[in-house]
């Protein structure tokens, strides 16, 4: 039924408490796991007068989110379950790229942790899952984490 599993992940211990979940799915379905980080590049551009500077701090974030995610990429892999990791440098909304991410890699499910926000907080910060499951158009499995990290 899921034949490719997006796991958009931002580096917290909260984001990573999908992954049980995730793992559970994939042996089950047999599925392959996508691991992905959105970075978000919003004024570095701006800031950064030199073209060099920029494409190198561009790499740079390329690097960290990679080296975050292909360990968690490993471990999925060492379970026999088909795992890769991707890193995604964005200047737009991240629920955007999440999205666009998961149509280009032909998802079939996207999971994710919500960090759980109400009130004022929701409203200010906002909510990237609230925006994925609105706008992916695919199903999305939202975890709420068991535990505040």
């Amino acid at each position: 039924m899921y034949h490719r599993i997006v796991v958009p992940l931002d580096g917290s211990k909260l984001a990573e408490e999908v992954l049980e979940h995730v793992r559970a799915l994939a042996h089950c379905m047999g599925s392959e796991v996508v691991l992905m980080r959105v970075m978000a590049y919003p004024a570095y551009d701006y800031l950064l007068t030199d073209p060099g500077m920029s494409a190198s701090l561009r790499e740079e974030m390329e690097q960290q989110a990679c080296n975050y995610l292909e360990p968690l990429a490993n471990a999925f892999q060492d379970e026999g379950i088909r795992a890769s990791a991707d890193a995604v440098v964005v200047t737009g909304p991240i629920a955007d790229a999440i999205i666009e991410f998961a149509r280009g890699k032909k998802a079939d499910l996207i999971t994710m942790s919500t960090h759980g926000r109400t009130g004022p907080s929701r409203w200010l910060l906002g909510s990237v899952a609230d925006r994925v499951v609105r706008g992916a158009g695919m199903p999305v499995l939202m975890v709420r984490p068991t535990k505040r990290v």
